[in-house]
């Protein structure tokens, strides 16, 4: 059946093709051969019925071998030839040999298939129907699912080809803007730098005119008139993180067209405050669990410092760079900061709306704002809050400098109670070590307290309550305050007040409190330092340019105290400058600062009776500071401040509960998506002030009292026994010649702690320093070092065979006198420096090389040849004096800052000594002392029958010690220079002298050759001391 159809199929096509009419038949006929075939085309012949046969067939073979293979399984056992033999079998042989049309005809048209067709066709077709049925829909199926298949291949890769599309969009438009934005950048800091240099030219230029108009320059007039010098508070610190120094202000003013605030501007401005507090409920406060208080500082070490993009393909130095802001007193400005390899940028954007908005008097007293800093002067760097975030950090400069840098990210330092645990500062004040201030100082720094956030600005403590004693007796309980109290409680009938305010709770949604003002604000700062600038032009643009209320105005100090006992919104704690700064009392720029309704006129601060002027206060308020009664209390009012009565039940128990937003943590500005409420969180957080961190959460060690530090060794505050001998020992050397200059380099660290000697024969001597004073009794003490003397000679010298190394061969100008001031000694006592030579230069000797630096700076002002002079590198001052005078002061980067000018008669100076703490003593001719502040003002003066040859300062700059050429010793009392104490007299005149690094050891330079040491010990002259033990 299937061969009869197939066969059927093959000549139904052949017929589609055009035939000879003759030739055509009337039906179609089946042909047993091949020879019927081509007798059916009459004459046509075999090559032409061949050729037709492939033309017609040439579609339709492929699909029947195709057929024939499909179907070969079924179709071996159906067509079987007469014999049995499988027909399929050989024909396919036949098909898979041969591609040719006619021998396929030839095989489907044989007798075989034939009668293999007739005989099998019906059961065949049945067979083959069920069979195509099966597998028509197997196939269906498969072609479904192949089908589906596909589709959902298609789907994804036309899928995946859209997201890659897109992402390649995305990539390409993302680095089109990373490449505007580095070419952005790149113009930026170009122009940053630019900038700097044009600033830094400025600057220059100005330095360059200053120096040569000033009275002292090349164009100065001698006698010009100084009544139009203008001051401010120069931004250098000293080791103890104190700002001393005035230096000039070519932007001062008297301010005389400001006008004073009047008391209806008080009322609407009060109005405002209590509005504005009515908006800021519970939804803006983080959890107030206590034990989740404790770990509000941001701990995380996975957050990076500077998490922002590297800038890898940029070209230049630039490594990182970010957005940021500067944070500076009553300005916050926005830029960009740059790190490169060696250096930190930033750059303000001028452009920004906020920063055009700014007083460009503020402006000119705003440092880096064009800022570079090399990494080589980097000091340190701390984590800070900004807004009570911790988004920020404070760098610290060699130049005694800082700047306060915010980021949008967190900032990943160590914490600050992670600081205070690392420390050993505590140890050391509790044994003596550091005094109150230092060590309050560094506890206000590593709290996140600084000078560039007013909000932020270290805190100090009120030490006294008697302001109006004529005298003011130190020794005295009732005269300190109580240091375990906050100052809202130190009133009873207040602290009743804040307690029940507490308990009332005057706002539901609002955590209780018992102040809702703070101890530290930055309208208290400026309120304190309104007098100075640059806090003037602080206070005037942060007060709509108007000074304050005269009755409101910082006037009095005890009406201060006064207040801060009675005023319910008064709870101010001190700052740091009432303890070293008498300049804030002083009006000295002249300010019109209005009429108190008493009528009187405000202009300098009124003293206490017992403070005459205002160094008597700072010097009686520091001594209290440091007074025994203070000592045993101050680790209370460090708990209160610092510690574990900042928060929490024990702050509650001990009336010190600010308002909430004053803490590091009670909000998070990031939640706050409304712009609005955002801001006027800012702003009522800067009105609140701020809280520092907290920094212990247990109670403060007490300090060690000073009887009990007098029975332990090597104490440095301790009272030293007063049987000991005033002479420990005389040293002599060989060569009998004087000695000029002594140089006590002493710490234990040094590699060779040593008295370093040079006598008037250029010979110097490195005599081995042993530290016996006070080892009786400390671990390792043995008895063999009680016969050690503290100096030992140096070896060299005592064998004269030597004495050739430590010979200064080159020879000085015979027409100059050698003095003290002629030698200088490194502070690790391995170069001396010599002056004197014909050539006017200075040498650097040492014992293994010698070597000549470039200077560092070049200080100009002196018309005649330089006597004397003094370096306070922790002041970063220097003080010099010519042989007729006068006496000058410049920074160690070469600006003339002023004249130290005496009394008419006080002309020629021939000795200066400068204090860390701010004191310089210059001696004059004829016996003639004069002691001067380092901002200029004369505060005491003597004259004395002897002819000194050489003073000396103690650390503190309390006392002064001085001798001559009658060979006496002598201490005074710098302040007033009361005598002290006189040492019994010398044989010699006295030529040089020089402190232990531990103040207990005066080692003097004799004319004879020789060298003494006395014991001296400045605290028995202590008021303490005299007073108590």
């Amino acid at each position: 059946m299937v061969a009869s159809s197939l066969s059927v199929f093959i000549f139904c096509e052949i017929d589609h093709n055009p035939l000879p009419k003759e030739l055509t038949p009337s039906e179609p006929k089946p042909f047993s051969s091949l020879t019927g075939l081509q007798a059916a085309y009459g004459e046509a012949g075999p090559s032409v019925i061949t050729t037709k046969l492939e033309r017609a067939l040439e579609k339709v073979a492929p699909l029947l071998r195709e057929i024939f293979v499909d179907f070969a399984p079924f179709l071996s056992r159906t067509l079987l030839g007469s014999h049995g033999q499988e027909l399929l079998i050989e024909g396919l042989v036949c098909m898979k040999s041969s591609t040719s049309v006619v021998e396929l005809v030839m095989l489907l048209c044989s007798q075989e298939w034939q009668n293999s067709i007739q005989k099998n066709a019906g059961l065949a077709f049945i067979e083959l129907i069920n069979e195509g049925r099966l597998l028509c829909h197997a196939m269906k199926d498969h072609i479904v699912r192949v089908a589906n298949e596909a589709e959902f291949i298609l789907n994804r890769q036309r899928a995946e080809d859209v997201h890659k599309h897109a992402e390649f969009e995305s990539s390409c438009a993302q680095y089109a803007a990373d490449r505007k934005e580095e070419e952005k950048m790149c113009d930026h800091l170009i122009s940053a730098a630019k900038h700097r240099d044009h600033v830094t030219a400025n600057q220059l230029k100005q330095k360059i005119v200053n120096i040569l108009t000033n009275k002292h320059g090349a164009w100065g007039i001698p006698c010009q008139s100084q009544l139009h010098d203008f001051w401010r508070l120069d931004y250098w610190e000293d080791d103890l993180r104190r700002r001393r120094r005035f230096v000039r202000n070519p932007f001062g003013s008297t301010h005389l067209d400001i006008a004073c605030k009047s008391s209806q501007e008080y009322a609407l401005k009060e109005e405002k405050v209590v509005k504005s507090k009515l908006v800021f409920r519970s939804p803006t406060l983080a959890s107030q669990n206590p034990e989740t208080e404790l770990v509000l500082d941001g701990e995380d070490d996975n957050v990076s410092l500077l998490h922002e993009k590297e800038m890898d393909n940029v070209g230049g130095p630039v490594v990182l760079s970010s957005s940021a802001q500067l944070v500076a007193p009553v300005l916050v400005a926005r830029g960009t900061l740059s790190i490169t390899t060696s250096e930190i940028y930033f750059e303000v954007d001028e452009d920004d709306p906020a920063f055009k908005r700014v007083d460009p008097k503020v402006l000119v007293y705003t440092d880096g704002l064009h800022g570079k800093w090399m990494f080589s002067e980097i000091r340190a760097v701390f984590s800070r809050h900004y807004l009570l975030q911790n988004t920020a950090m404070e760098v610290f400069m060699h130049l005694s400098c800082s700047t306060f840098l915010t980021k949008p990210q967190r900032i990943s330092l160590a914490t600050p109670r992670q600081l205070f645990k690392s420390s050993n500062m505590t140890q050391r004040w509790q044994r003596r070590e550091i005094s109150n201030f230092e060590y309050l100082m560094f506890l206000n720094t590593i709290a996140g307290r600084t000078y560039n956030d007013l909000n932020q600005y270290p805190v100090f403590p009120w030490v006294l309550t008697n302001y109006d004693s004529e005298e003011l007796d130190l020794t005295l309980p009732g005269n300190f305050r109580d240091l375990s109290k906050p100052v809202g409680a130190l009133n009873p009938k207040r602290a009743a007040f804040y307690s029940e305010r507490y308990e009332s709770g005057e706002e539901d949604q609002t955590p209780p409190y018992h102040y809702d003002s703070h101890y530290s604000t930055a309208a208290t700062t400026l309120h304190w330092l309104v007098r100075i600038e640059p806090f003037t032009t602080f206070f005037l643009g942060a007060n709509d340019n108007k000074f304050d209320h005269p009755d409101r105005t910082f006037s009095a100090i005890t009406r201060s105290w006064r207040n801060c006992q009675r005023d319910t919104s008064d709870v101010k704690e001190l700052i740091p400058e009432f303890y070293y700064l008498p300049e804030m009392f002083v009006n000295s720029n002249g300010y019109h600062l209005g009429m108190r309704e008493d009528g009187t006129m405000i202009c300098d601060v009124d003293l206490p009776a017992w403070a005459k002027k205002p160094e008597d206060f700072v010097r009686i308020n520091r001594m209290a500071l440091e007074s025994e009664f203070v000592s045993c209390q101050l680790h209370q009012w460090i708990d209160l401040i610092f510690g574990y009565k900042q928060r929490g039940p024990e702050a509650v128990r001990a009336l010190n509960v600010f308002h909430h937003l004053t803490y590091e943590g009670s909000v998070s500005l990031e939640s706050i998506a409304d712009p609005l409420l955002r801001e006027a969180t800012e702003a009522q957080i800067q009105s609140f002030g701020q809280t520092p961190s907290q920094l212990l959460i247990e109670p403060h060690p007490p300090r060690s009292s000073a009887m009990h530090l007098c029975f332990l060794p090597q104490s440095p505050l301790m009272f030293k026994d007063q049987m000991q001998q005033d002479v420990i020992m005389v040293l002599k050397f060989p060569s009998n010649s004087p000695v000029t200059h002594v140089a006590a380099n002493t710490l234990p660290h040094l590699t060779i702690p040593a008295v370093v000697t040079v006598t008037c024969s250029r010979l110097f001597a490195v005599n081995r320093w042993h530290n016996t004073v006070g080892l009786r009794g400390a671990p390792g003490y043995s008895l063999e070092q009680a016969h050690h003397l503290p100096i030992e000679m140096d070896s060299l010298v005592a064998n004269s065979t030597g004495s050739n190394k430590r010979q200064i061969t080159d020879l000085v100008d015979q027409s100059i006198q050698i003095t003290t001031h002629c030698f200088v000694v490194t502070a690790d006592n391995r170069y001396i420096l010599v002056c004197g030579f014909w050539d006017k230069s200075f040498r650097v000797y040492s014992s293994e090389t010698g070597d000549y630096p470039a200077p560092r700076a070049v200080l100009t002002g002196h018309d005649q040849e330089v006597v004397c002079v003094s370096v306070c590198a922790e002041l970063g001052l220097v003080i010099s004096g010519a042989k007729e005078g006068p006496c000058l002061v410049h920074t160690i980067t070469g600006d003339l800052l002023r004249e130290l000018e005496g009394p008419d008669n006080y002309q020629c100076p021939r000795l200066i000594s400068v204090s860390s703490e701010g004191h310089c003593i210059i001696y004059y001719e004829r016996g003639r002392f004069c002691n001067f502040s380092i901002n200029g003002k004369l505060l005491a003066q003597m004259e004395v029958n002897d002819s000194t040859r050489a003073i000396l300062l103690s650390s503190d700059g309390h006392n002064l010690v001085t001798g001559g050429d009658n060979g006496v010793v002598e201490v005074w009392q710098a302040c007033d220079f009361r005598q002290l104490y006189i040492y019994p007299g010398c044989d010699a005149g006295i030529r040089a002298m020089d402190l232990s690094h531990d103040q207990r050891t005066l080692i003097t330079g004799m004319a004879s050759g020789s060298i003494v040491a006395f014991n001296i010990d400045f605290n028995r002259w202590h008021y303490e001391h005299q007073n108590r033990y």
